[in-house]
């Protein structure tokens, strides 16, 4: 490990400083396996091992994958967690680069103790969206409070075939109710307060919810008009009413273009017609199933490069392709150095940004007391009675008397 740096005087350092200089700085001063290191990640079980933690987190780490939700730990338990990992990289290594922690999150939290919602699909059925709002900053306090970042969800993926495995975490087949409410999620994960919120990541871009016989990982075919009028519809309200921060890449193909690969859909669209500037991460191994699944590579390098010059950021849940394959490319000057530097920038930018280096500490005494409250509870039960659909039309209750007015 190298020697580590401890001028407090450096600009990273200085929270005083724009967050600008300090990523300037912070960049400038990086390894080649240091700025490796930030666009990947962990699993919270392969750092259960020390001698295994110390090798996959001795240059730093972009992402702690899962802590509370791959673990079965109590709050308080699962905060120790993030809190001894986050020591370890603050104090042990050169840079002193804290991690983020991403968690699930599309029907409350997903971990132990943590308020358990109705699904998604239910909760589009209440036709209400600050019901979403208020589900999302409920998710929120608990994921801020066991030292969580990042959640992955909401799921704006536009529902056109009821086969589909995952219809459940959508919210629905109309792309005007899908976008509201996804808005309403957003606005409560995130709120306006960086170094309170939770990010949300928009998940997944894009066109999944219409694969080839309602069936994962298989492709899709979406006329030009059909995709931007229905299926990125949500994402791109998202990202303009909400300030939507991070996107996840779908399984997909679309016309024999992997979503992983897409630099259309991710760079062109996503960043320059939209104006997203935030974090884009993949799907859990969608990297290396562009040589494993879509075939349109054949090695881990070539799908490291294909992925990070299309605009993915971060390779999750695990550092795979964006490890020593991307190394070995960069130091052969077989992909532009600058390509890898823009998302390590992003990276960065996004934890200063959640005032990681000022503190990256959950409160272990305070974890469990923001889990699963009465109050958590009663809204839970709320968004339950209102998420009720008629199946059965026991004693004729449709047609529904013209005397009613409005009941949505």
């Amino acid at each position: 490990m190298q020697t580590k740096t401890t001028d407090t005087a450096l600009i990273y350092r200085d929270s005083t400083q724009p967050v600008e200089a300090r990523v300037a700085d912070l960049l400038g001063r990086m390894t080649l396996e240091e700025k490796l290191a930030q666009l990947g990640s962990a699993w919270i079980y392969e750092l259960d091992d020390p001698k295994d933690a110390r090798r996959l987190l001795g240059h730093g780490i972009g992402q702690i994958t899962r802590i509370g939700g791959a673990s079965n730990l109590k709050p308080a338990e699962s905060a120790a967690r993030a809190n001894a990992i986050q020591r370890f990289l603050v104090e042990e290594t050169r840079l002193g680069i804290p991690a983020m922690v991403h968690e699930e999150c599309c029907a409350g939290y997903m971990a132990r103790d943590a308020t358990v919602f109705p699904q998604i699909i239910g909760l589009a059925s209440t036709w209400q969206p600050e019901l979403a709002g208020k589900m999302a900053e409920v998710v929120r306090r608990q994921m801020r409070a066991v030292g969580a970042h990042q959640g992955l969800s909401p799921v704006l993926d536009v529902v056109r075939d009821p086969r589909w495995g995952r219809v459940e975490e959508t919210f629905g087949e109309d792309a005007h109710l899908v976008a509201s409410m996804g808005v309403a999620y957003v606005r409560g994960l995130q709120t306006d307060d960086w170094r309170q919120g939770v990010i949300a990541t928009a998940k997944h871009f894009v066109g999944y919810g219409l694969t080839d016989g309602g069936l994962n990982w298989n492709p899709a075919h979406i006329p030009p008009r059909e995709l931007r009028e229905v299926f990125l519809h949500p994402f791109e309200a998202a990202v303009k009413e909400a300030g939507l921060y991070s996107v996840m890449n779908g399984y997909n193909e679309i016309d024999g273009v992997p979503c992983a690969a897409s630099h259309e859909l991710l760079t062109e669209i996503l960043r320059e017609q939209w104006g997203f500037d935030g974090l884009l991460v993949s799907d859990y191994f969608a990297v290396d199933q562009l040589q494993q699944a879509h075939l349109v590579t054949q090695d881990k390098a070539t799908s490291a490069r294909l992925a990070l010059e299309a605009g993915i950021d971060v390779e999750l849940p695990s550092t795979d392709c964006y490890g020593e394959p991307l190394r070995a490319l960069a130091e052969a000057g077989e992909i532009d150095m600058a390509v890898i530097d823009r998302s390590v920038e992003r990276v960065l930018r996004t934890k200063f940004q959640l005032g990681l280096f000022e503190n990256s500490w959950a409160d272990e005494s305070a974890a469990a007391a923001a889990f699963d409250t009465p109050k958590d509870r009663a809204l839970a039960r709320r968004i339950a009675q209102q998420s009720m659909v008629l199946l059965k039309n026991d004693d004729n209750l449709l047609p529904l008397s013209r005397e009613l007015g409005s009941i949505a």
